[in-house]
């Protein structure tokens, strides 16, 4: 009763008018053999997750990637929709080796990496696994160590999520010091995405939660999506989200969805290719220090013990 009562309060308070609209915008050697020999001591690890699927988590994901890597960025994805692979699917992609090996002890993680458009690099998820699904705390540990070897070979490591509040998509994003939410217009899409920022935000640490809105028609709409999301968590949560920046519904983007290519790369002159570089540019351009982000290792063993996996 309580769940029904909280969101139905929520939806009172997105619904509600506010004209102001924020304007806020294999080891050493085998590593450096791939991904390079520079050093790097201020890795970005963002988690870009949602509430709910359809939203263009995935896609926003790739496309970033791709376009910081053309900003001369050393960028990783990981695919964590661990039993569901989806980003090397989106790019045309068909790794030998994934995620499961990684985790059978069969393969390393610099093994199972490839490359992607653009010089990004990989880590695909397996797909019809179902033991994938769910990570055990021994699983998490063993990822822990071998994702802690790769801290300093990258600029940004993007956490590709599942959609949800599953026990594995709550880990990642946990792991993250930054995370971004990806929302539609769609009412489900606001609701969830506040359902899945209230859990994440209460008991598990400071994060500095980040919103793009995808799919819209105009800035205006994408300022009263914005609004109402943050309406809510401010009044319920007392946390202010921060607004990354928006992508336009463009048709650009289907059509590079059905080539398996990047968006970005084929059309980059089109609405959502402007939107989400002006995206990239804000990343890049709004680090915060408070977060404390260099220097950080990806998995904490205090996370993981928290876990009941």
């Amino acid at each position: 009763m309580e769940a029904k009562v909280d969101q139905a309060a929520v939806l009172r308070i997105m619904n509600g008018t506010n004209k102001e609209v924020h304007a806020m915008g294999a080891k050493v050697e085998q590593r450096d053999k791939i991904v390079g020999d520079k050093k790097k001591e201020n890795i970005r690890v963002i988690a870009i997750t949602s509430g709910k699927g359809g939203v263009g988590k995935t896609h926003i994901t790739a496309n970033l990637a791709y376009i910081l890597s053309r900003m001369k960025k050393k960028t990783l994805i990981f695919d964590a929709d661990m039993g569901l692979a989806n980003i090397d699917v989106i790019l045309g992609l068909s790794p030998k080796y994934n995620m499961h090996h990684v985790l059978l002890g069969e393969k390393s993680l610099l093994e199972v990496m490839v490359s992607g458009p653009g010089g990004i690099k990989i880590l695909p998820a397996a797909s019809g696994i179902q033991e994938m699904a769910e990570l055990s705390k021994g699983q998490k540990l063993s990822l822990m160590d071998e994702l802690n070897d790769l801290n300093d070979s990258f600029d940004f490591m993007f956490i590709d999520t599942a959609a949800g509040i599953t026990g594995n998509v709550l880990y990642f994003n946990m792991a993250a010091k930054e995370i971004i939410v990806v929302v539609s217009p769609e009412p489900t899409s606001l609701t969830d995405a506040y359902a899945l920022i209230k859990i994440l935000y209460n008991g598990h640490g400071e994060k500095r939660i980040m919103l793009i809105v995808n799919m819209v028609k105009n800035s205006q709409e994408a300022g009263e999506v914005f609004m109402k999301l943050s309406k809510a968590t401010e009044h319920f949560l007392d946390l202010s989200v921060e607004y990354l920046g928006f992508i336009m519904h463009d048709e650009k983007v289907s059509d590079a969805v059905r080539q398996q290519k990047i968006f970005a790369e084929i059309y980059p002159t089109s609405p959502a290719s402007k939107c989400l570089s002006s995206i990239a540019r804000k990343i890049c351009r709004d680090k915060p220090e408070k977060y404390n982000l260099g220097s950080m290792k990806f998995f904490s063993r205090a996370i993981i013990g928290a876990d009941h996996g």
